[in-house]
């Protein structure tokens, strides 16, 4: 089985409330991805965690950060964990700089840490798509679809990502 690579760059996917402060914070760490992996027996991967910001908060020099893990990898499919208000902008970094690989972005309108299905569908969805899909590009994978990134759009007024007409 190809192995694939999990980057995690944070968002309110892996935040977790802080009771010290009473605020929800970015975890630094895997906790809430390695919660779901633990039911993918079948699945080769490597984890790595870097940034662990809001999305609100990266800039491009994250963005080259998370470049770079990608072109250092030599896994050709990989799943991006990324907070859901900047991750147009960076799908469209991604794309002006690869062409060889398939990338899955994902992420989650509520915390793992307070409720954990929609992060383990977005989640779990980007991954059967990255093995029933061959074709390269860059992908957002949320509330129940993936799509190129430029077909979907987050709709602040009611709160989900949708489809372009």
């Amino acid at each position: 089985m190809k192995k694939i690579f999990i980057l995690n760059t944070g968002g309110t996917f892996n935040k977790i409330y802080n009771p010290l402060n009473g605020k929800l914070e970015v975890a630094k760490n895997n906790e809430a991805i390695k919660n779901i992996l633990k039911y993918q027996n079948n699945l080769n991967y490597d984890i790595k965690a870097i940034i662990s910001k809001d999305s609100l908060d990266i800039n491009d020099d994250d963005r080259s950060l998370m470049l770079k893990e990608i072109q250092d990898s030599d896994c050709k499919k990989i799943i991006i964990v990324h907070g859901t208000d900047t991750i147009d902008k960076t799908a469209i970094f991604l794309e002006e700089r690869i062409k060889n690989k398939i990338i899955v972005l994902t992420g989650a309108m509520v915390p793992f840490s307070i409720r954990q299905i929609e992060a383990t569908s977005n989640f779990s969805i980007a991954v059967g798509f990255l093995f029933s899909n061959h074709k390269k590009g860059i992908y957002i994978s949320m509330q129940g679809m993936v799509e190129l990134h430029h077909k979907v759009f987050k709709n602040r007024k009611i709160g989900v990502f949708q489809k372009f007409n």
